[in-house]
């Protein structure tokens, strides 16, 4: 059946598009014909030299138009072009999913026109010839060879770009896509974390370095005066025996002057070993404030571990995610491939089922 249906009427370009009808009410706005993007095919009658639109969604035909030569395909945006069927007192709409397609098949409607323009006069001549047969043969082409080699038994054109996608789901895509942009976002956080660890790492190393130089001076300079403070107290021991002594021997003792000379040098002693303890004290809480700082690095070290390890469990979520990813884009792409497959064979039944009709009719008749 199908052999016979492909001798009488074949498809001789194909596209697949949004269709839409203009509203009959306000003749501005446009009707959805189609929920999704489906197969519009030009066709060619070799026993009635016509050309025909078709495009068939479920079990109804969307369009059924008869090409004329008055008919004039317009583009009215970059994806989407119009014309107009008298016969069907209608306007028919489609939207593509690229530029391409849509000058593809403007150049396709063009040539149909002329076409269908030629078929018309090559009629006309022959009735006014007194021609028996009715059904006109294709005219010959400028490069000398038949209109019908050109137009009877060509391939079938599929128009389908890389964005004539739009009947397929985009759900799986924007909640992987998603999840990546999460995990990539937590990524450079931890990554901004542990720069900002490391730069803190890095002052408290190098304030634990002057701290260190500070301390070993101060305990270099803590033993220089613990010697001289030594020195001090037994030159004050000293001083003080020999007062004790003169005190003791009554008026052999020394003058009032040298007391006060003995007197003045011990305060004086006594004032240094105090400044002396000062500065012991001031550099012990240094000691105490460098134990801080050590603690400080080492907790920073241990956040900065616990960031890295942070990080490369990161790094394997997206690589699982990158995996789940690429899995589901092949068995996306598998669907796509027997949907496309699927649509083919709807396409094969129909016809068949078109032929049915016509032979149904032609018994009918008979």
């Amino acid at each position: 059946m199908y052999p016979h249906h492909r001798e009488r009427e074949q498809p001789i370009f194909s596209a697949r598009a949004h269709v839409f009808q203009i509203d009959p009410t306000t003749k501005r706005n446009w009707i959805p014909a189609s929920k999704h993007a489906v197969t519009v095919s030009f066709f060619y009658d070799a026993n009635r030299n016509v050309y025909r639109i078709i495009s068939v969604g479920g079990t109804k035909a969307i369009i059924n138009c008869t090409v004329t030569p008055s008919m004039t395909f317009t583009k009215t945006s970059q994806k989407f072009g119009q014309w107009a069927d008298s016969r069907a007192n209608t306007v028919y709409g489609l939207g593509f999913a690229t530029e391409q397609q849509l000058h593809q098949f403007a150049e396709k409607f063009k040539e149909v026109k002329d076409a269908a323009r030629l078929a018309r006069e090559k009629s006309q001549d022959k009735e006014l010839a007194n021609t028996a047969l009715t059904i006109a043969a294709p005219q010959v082409s400028s490069g000398g060879k038949d209109l019908s080699d050109e137009l009877q038994s060509p391939p079938v054109m599929c128009v389908n770009g890389p964005e004539d996608k739009l009947f397929r789901s985009q759900s799986a895509d924007i909640t992987l896509s998603s999840e990546k942009e999460r995990i990539k976002k937590m990524l450079s956080e931890g990554s901004i974390c542990e720069m900002n660890l490391e730069a803190e790492l890095f002052t408290l190393q190098d304030s634990n370095s002057k701290l260190v130089a500070a301390l070993h001076e101060a305990n270099a300079n803590v033993e220089q005066w613990k010697k001289q403070l030594a020195a001090y107290q037994e030159e004050t021991e000293r001083l003080r025996d020999q007062v004790a002594e003169l005190e003791t021997h009554g008026g052999h003792g020394p003058s009032d002057l040298l007391k006060d000379e003995l007197t003045q040098s011990l305060e004086e002693l006594e004032s240094l070993l105090k400044a002396k303890d000062e500065e012991i004290h001031i550099l012990q809480n240094k000691k105490a404030d460098y134990h801080e700082m050590e603690q400080d690095r080492d907790e920073a070290i241990r956040r900065l571990r616990e960031m890295e390890m942070r990080n490369s469990e990161l790094e394997r979520r997206i690589q699982n995610s990158e995996q789940n990813l690429n899995n589901t884009l092949e068995d996306r792409d598998r669907m796509d491939a027997e949907i496309q497959r699927a649509i083919e064979i709807l396409d094969i039944k129909i016809f068949d089922l078109n032929d049915l009709r016509q032979s149904l009719f032609k018994l009918i008749d008979k």
